[in-house]
């Protein structure tokens, strides 16, 4: 990508305002008036008044069901993560957040995703979670604020909205700590932790939990503004920064992760070529939907909004709308990525012919971007500068434009810093980090990333494109509406690269030849 409660009632579903009516209605009781959490400021539906008799009764013949946890295989590398953070800021406080569930529409929420951040630091995926490394001498002692499991001596496994009658088992923090290998304690704990942090000695992961940023403010906002003037960044920013930095290098279980979401994510692309027709138009957002299929059923999600672009809409780099209409003779452009259950994503692009053969004009424009593409992938290896393999991929396409008459001036001209004007054709960058955000290490600073040099285990996609706007009329008007990316996800070793995506083919041929076997095997469903 280049640089995004039910409720059992009646029938099984339907509002959970709906439910509790019905559940205060089923008792004889009239339903409460909604109560406003001031947490989450959304109408608590969940909590009609029930008699006495039924509360009493909703509280025995509970069996105990404790969980055999073990630790995740990602413990170790949370621990070794924490440490390196931690040798960074002796004597202070650090807080690091992992976000709240956020509204979609009235009393319905998006599906939550971790902070990654947060979940890069400990493993844990739950909402309304906070990291606290506590100084100790020149270290820290690491404690995760969690919400721990509802209960059962309380009502609120049935009564509140995040109740796991409603919503699920939550792990308790014995389970939690086992599971993770940090200290748990509950969320509760956190506001009288806040209050204790000494002045100027805390940090904070801003942008994540408005309670915690509102909470730290008022003690380090003069100290912020006097940090900010001396070397232009904030006390807060520089822990972003350190976080964002520890990513570059992936350690080898990151790249297990990496490589399982990659190899998800080909068997995506197979999904959708095996029902894609060549003989007549399908809905961009059936294509979508197909991906997104393999991407829930083996990973936690797509990693980023699928971009399904057919025809012109290929020309548009970040085309999510999704609502148009594959066209045989006409190219499909699809920039997708299954995020795996660890978070970590994969990010691919794979430009096809509908009709599962290249035109010559298109197969030209292909070419090219395919040309620019393997100069990249050759030239990356460490110690190389980004700046370099970005003008090595720009050299070829400039050179393409030139051949097909597009460039108006020479190859030189239109490479010149003080023109670029190839860029007309192609807005973005050769490529970006990749981990456990599809845009990784997004906070490091330009010294150490865009301005800086590849290491070993870095992660990057190599992206060329072309695209010709429609209505772009200085561009011969067979090319107009033709929009070509291909984008792989790259690791570089002590010698060079492998291309962790070569389970989908890149040259025009192994395209053609990949559709063609894709469409004989024919469709199928993940799993079956």
């Amino acid at each position: 990508m280049g640089e995004s409660a039910a409720a059992a009632a009646g029938s099984g579903a339907g509002s959970a305002a709906g439910s509790a009516a019905a559940s205060g209605a089923a008792s004889g009781a009239e339903p409460t008036e909604p109560v406003m959490s001031e947490s989450t400021a959304k109408v608590e539906a969940h909590d009609p008044a029930f008699p006495a008799k039924f509360l009493e009764f909703m509280r025995t013949g509970w069996a105990e069901d404790s969980l055999a946890v073990k630790p995740s295989p990602g413990t170790p590398r949370y621990a070794e993560r924490r440490a390196a953070l931690s040798a960074q800021f002796p004597g202070e406080t650090l807080i690091i957040p992992t976000g709240r569930e956020k509204a979609r529409a009235n009393d319905t929420d998006y599906p939550f995703r971790a902070g990654s951040d947060f979940a890069y630091l400990t493993g844990d995926l739950d909402p309304d979670s906070v990291l606290v490394f506590h100084p100790v001498g020149d270290g820290h002692d690491p404690v995760l604020y969690t919400k721990p499991r509802n209960s059962r001596e309380t009502d609120d496994f049935f009564r509140s909205r995040d109740g796991e009658l409603w919503v699920g088992r939550r792990a308790t923090l014995t389970e939690k700590s086992a599971s993770l290998g940090v200290e748990t304690t509950v969320i509760t704990d956190l506001e009288r932790v806040l209050a204790d942090c000494a002045p100027r000695r805390t940090r904070v992961l801003r942008g994540f939990d408005p309670e915690v940023d509102a909470a730290v403010r008022p003690w380090t906002e003069k100290d912020e503004k006097d940090q900010k003037a001396r070397d232009g960044r904030t006390r807060d920013q520089e822990l972003a920064i350190a976080i964002s930095e520890l990513k570059l290098v992936k350690d080898p279980w990151e790249i297990e992760q990496l490589q399982d979401a990659i190899d998800a994510t080909v068997r995506g692309f197979e999904d959708v070529a095996r029902m894609l027709p060549a003989d007549r138009g399908v809905r961009e957002r059936l294509i979508e939907g197909v991906f997104g299929l393999r991407a829930r059923y083996e990973g936690n999600d797509v990693g980023y909004s699928s971009i399904v672009g057919a025809g012109r809409h290929a020309t548009t780099l970040h085309w999510i709308r999704n609502d148009g209409v594959t066209v045989p003779g006409e190219l499909l452009l699809m920039d997708m990525g299954v995020e795996n259950q660890n978070l970590y994503t994969a990010d691919v692009t794979r430009t096809v012919p509908v009709s599962g053969v290249f035109s010559s004009l298109q197969r030209d424009v292909y070419d090219i971007v395919y040309r620019s593409q393997q100069a990249g992938i050759d030239f990356i290896k460490p110690g190389v500068k980004f700046e370099d393999i970005h003008l090595t991929c720009m050299r070829v396409l400039a050179e393409g434009l030139f051949d097909l008459g597009v460039l108006p001036v020479s190859v030189d001209e239109a490479m010149d810093k003080e023109s670029t004007i190839y860029r007309r054709w192609t807005l973005h960058s050769f490529g970006h980090m990749l981990g456990i955000d599809v845009h990784d290490c997004s906070n490091a600073r330009k010294e150490n990333y865009r301005d800086g040099v590849v290491g070993e285990n870095y992660v990057l996609t190599v992206e060329p494109g072309l695209y010709f706007q429609a209505e772009d009329e200085l561009v011969p008007a067979e090319l107009r509406g033709i929009g070509v990316r291909i984008e792989d996800d790259v690791l570089v070793t002590a010698t060079g690269t492998r291309v962790m995506s070569d389970g989908l083919p890149r040259s025009s041929a192994q395209v053609e030849e990949w559709m063609a076997a894709q469409r004989a095997a024919g469709p199928r469903l993940p799993g079956a």
